[in-house]
């Protein structure tokens, strides 16, 4: 199936790019895949340079971050000695497409693999979890009582989803996007209640728009929500490409007009990137979405069908009479919102092992220098991915240029010299707007959009819809996963 859309996906990107007169040569150096683009035309690549330094190097965390840093250093390592920590049968399974399951077009076992099937050779792997760590001593124990020494770590551990914040759910527990979820699946995916942050949520979601499309062909006036809360998340953009697709489905089925979209963010955009955030302003207004700023999900009526939101906005010339002077204040007030589908994007945590050790912060996420991925206390500790503290978006397109970094640099540091590479924070969010159409919001630490190509990167295009259906998910299964992109 890869490789059959690998090629029919590059044909139509070749015949889309000539109209815009750009020759597939210089569509792929634009592209800037370096391996990839051989790994997409079939040219064999370049082999990296081989270091013969040697050290013991554990990662924690086997999801794609984890596995294409373990892949990237058993290429440039002469002798690698890898071992990497991870519980999770699926951990490496392309979470982006979830965004698709929930909207009908891909199944979830398109996008469910296996850990073994990509772990590269000569890596050793623990199925365990880790639970303790000693980075002065420089030992992990796991779950089952191990205890692992290393010289060098990578923390890429991801984070947990926290439905326990909302209240009236019944959870619990926090979960991963891919593992247990039955603290969360007996809830989450029945009365109209959905989220497409974990595996079985993805399908429920699917299920559910299709029930909310039926209730507006029978002439039923449907209200959907959706949410997104107020700590940072993966994918900013998910919680509005559901959106998009909620209504698109709704347009196919051509009973729009009986549906009422609304969209409820913690913050006071609708993307942090103010010419991302415009574009997508306009886009709500010609779709017809109601969006209502500063709202934080704090509890849902399961029976009522009812939301709550923590309404809270900025109160200025508050005098205080202990510092004597005007301050800023909070007002927050609880709003309710009846609901027939409700898109809940979870509050998002770091692992708790993880931020609540040595390594942590009180933020709980993974404190790194945010050019060199270097932990901030223990220089033998490299972190990347979801779980480490910078102000960037939690995307695998971070990971993409955040993993060659890691590696660059912690090979640098084990041969005793400077480390070369920088993350420039560069990171890409293709944003679903229809059954057709994608707008590619490429960015930076300069919060300016970054655009790979020469075209208007807040244009809604079809190039960029055969890029996420056809070639994003090999790209990343096989070239990221190889270490090779």
């Amino acid at each position: 199936m890869d490789k059959r859309w690998i090629d029919e996906g590059m044909e139509m990107l070749d015949a889309h790019f000539k109209r815009e007169g750009i020759s597939r040569r210089d569509a792929i150096k634009l592209l800037g895949l370096g391996g990839g683009a051989a790994f997409l035309t079939g040219a064999s690549s370049r082999p990296l340079q081989a270091s013969e330094v040697k050290a013991k190097i554990v990662i924690v965390g086997g999801g794609l971050a984890g596995v294409a840093t373990a892949a990237r250093l058993v290429n440039r390592l002469e002798k690698p000695d890898i071992t990497i920590i991870e519980p999770n049968e699926y951990s490496v399974s392309y979470q982006a497409g979830q965004t698709l399951v929930a909207g009908g077009i891909w199944s979830d076992a398109e996008i469910r693999y296996r850990t073994d099937d990509f772990l590269p050779n000569g890596v050793t792997l623990i199925r365990e979890r880790a639970v303790e760590f000693d980075p002065i001593k420089n030992r992990i124990k796991t779950d089952g009582g191990r205890e692992v020494a290393y010289d060098y770590l990578v923390v890429a551990a991801g984070l947990k989803l926290d439905f326990t914040k909302i209240e009236g759910l019944g959870i619990a527990q926090t979960i991963t996007s891919r593992g247990d979820d039955t603290a969360v699946e007996k809830v989450v995916g029945k009365n109209g209640i959905t989220s497409i942050y974990f595996a079985q949520g993805a399908t429920d979601t699917a299920q559910a728009i299709k029930e909310f499309v039926e209730d507006a062909k029978r002439g039923k006036r449907v209200k959907g929500i959706f949410t997104h809360p107020h700590t940072p998340i993966k994918c900013v953009g998910a919680p509005k490409k559901i959106m998009y697709l909620t209504d698109a489905r709704l347009r196919e089925a051509g009973v729009r007009d009986n549906a009422s979209l609304s969209f409820y963010p913690d913050g006071d955009r609708l993307f942090d990137i103010p010419l991302f955030d415009q574009a997508i302003q306009e886009q709500f207004e010609e779709r017809d979405f109601s969006w209502y700023a500063q709202h934080n999900l704090i509890k849902v009526d399961m029976e009522s069908k009812v939301a709550t939101f923590d309404k809270h906005q900025e109160v200025e010339e508050i005098w205080d009479e202990t510092i004597e002077t005007y301050t800023k204040e909070l007002k927050h007030e609880r709003v309710e919102v009846p609901f027939d589908l409700l898109h809940i994007t979870p509050p998002m945590i770091a692992v708790e092992e993880i931020a609540h050790s040595p390594i942590g912060s009180s933020k709980g996420w993974v404190p790194v220098d945010k050019e060199t991925l270097q932990h901030l206390k223990y220089p033998n500790i490299f972190a990347l991915g979801d779980i480490i503290d910078v102000p960037m978006a939690k995307t695998g397109g971070s990971v993409h240029r955040q993993y060659k970094v890691v590696v660059e640099n912690l090979l640098a540091l084990m041969e005793g010299k400077e480390m070369p590479a920088k993350y420039d924070g560069y990171t890409v969010c293709p944003i679903i707007t229809s059954l057709g159409t994608v707008m590619l919001a490429e960015f930076n630490w300069s919060q300016k959009a970054t655009p790979t190509f020469p075209l208007d990167p807040t244009k809604e295009r079809w190039i960029w819809w055969l890029l996420e259906l056809y070639l994003l998910k090999p790209m990343t299964q096989y070239g990221m996963l190889s270490g090779r992109i």
